[in-house]
């Protein structure tokens, strides 16, 4: 037997309580020629009369009699379901499991979950931060994997975010000492602190000075503490090296120049459609990040500080 159209088996559960074809498609709002076509499909397809046609109506032969009373029960199954995943839709339980940068987990998550998990009180979240191996692809246990890279090539879906602008930085103490670059290729010359190569544009021009980094990192809190200490330059996100604590005792190196910003993307599962623990924490995400509410912006205005959040590229929904 052919699979059945689950339409066709609800026309005729309206077409039987109806009685007649033009009551049917009355009420399902379909021509009556679309109900009796249906009818046909799925005798055919049962191989069993269902209906006898005559001018008064539509008469349920006994297997058609049995069968609504089936297809009854199982429309209601259906339906219930539905009603059971919409309710866990809006008031999701379990555990999400999320791996993050640990910049993300400490200056993004963990101010917002104690208002996510109010809105969900049946949720827990489990937080795993890592501050290396960008390149990695999620473990099948993980809800969500947040990077700061959108990978080239994974398994998962991804919903990008408004990136974050980054600047270099210094401390006023150390130009004082060392002098201020003027140019790119002049950073060779002092002590900076990275993790992989700063690509500079200006313009048409784009320089990626060759740099021996004086510390390897790729946390940029210790970048920011090390700059801050006056021991060099570091690369770091503008919400962070213009904190109210710290945005005195930092100046702005190079600023005619600007540094590729940071995508961050967030990865999961769901060729047809998310899971409603999954929506619900990115849909959330998506109000505060790059906006005005962005706690890591402490409560100064967005602008300047994130991508233009309409050309954040999505392959997600």
């Amino acid at each position: 037997m052919k699979d059945l159209d689950l339409n066709d088996v609800r026309t005729f559960v309206a077409a039987a309580q109806a009685g007649t074809l033009t009551a049917a498609a009355k009420e399902l709002k379909l021509p009556a020629s679309t109900v009796s076509r249906a009818l046909t499909r799925l005798e055919t397809r049962l191989g069993v009369l269902l209906v006898k046609r005559s001018p008064r109506g539509l008469v349920l032969t006994d297997a058609g009699k049995e069968y609504r009373q089936a297809c009854r029960r199982a429309l209601q199954t259906l339906r219930h379901g539905r009603e059971l995943l919409q309710e866990r839709r809006s008031s999701p339980s379990g555990l999400l499991r999320v791996v993050c940068p640990v910049t993300m987990a400490r200056d993004l998550l963990a101010p917002l979950l104690k208002e996510f998990l109010g809105r969900y009180p049946n949720l827990r979240v489990d937080i795993e931060p890592y501050a290396s191996g960008w390149d990695q692809e999620p473990r099948e246990d993980v809800d969500v994997f947040f990077k700061l890279l959108a990978p080239k090539d994974s398994l998962r879906r991804v919903r990008t975010y408004p990136g974050t602008v980054r600047g270099l930085f210094a401390s006023p103490s150390y130009i004082q000492a060392v002098g201020n670059p003027a140019t790119p290729d002049d950073l060779t010359a002092h002590a900076c602190f990275g993790s992989e190569a700063w690509k500079l544009s200006n313009g048409k021009n784009i320089v990626t000075p060759n740099i021996l980094f004086r510390v390897i990192t790729s946390d940029p809190t210790v970048a920011l503490k090390l700059a801050v200490s006056g021991f060099g330059i570091a690369i770091l996100p503008l919400w962070m090296a213009k904190k109210p604590d710290v945005r005195s005792a930092l100046t702005p190196i190079l600023p005619q120049w600007t540094l590729e910003p940071i995508t961050l993307c967030a990865l999961f599962f769901g060729p047809s459609g998310l899971a409603p623990k999954v929506q619900l924490l990115l849909d959330f995400l998506d109000e505060y990040i790059g906006t005005d509410r962005d706690p890591r912006l402490h409560q100064d205005l967005a602008a300047g500080y994130f991508t233009d959040r309409k050309l954040a590229p999505t392959s997600g929904p």
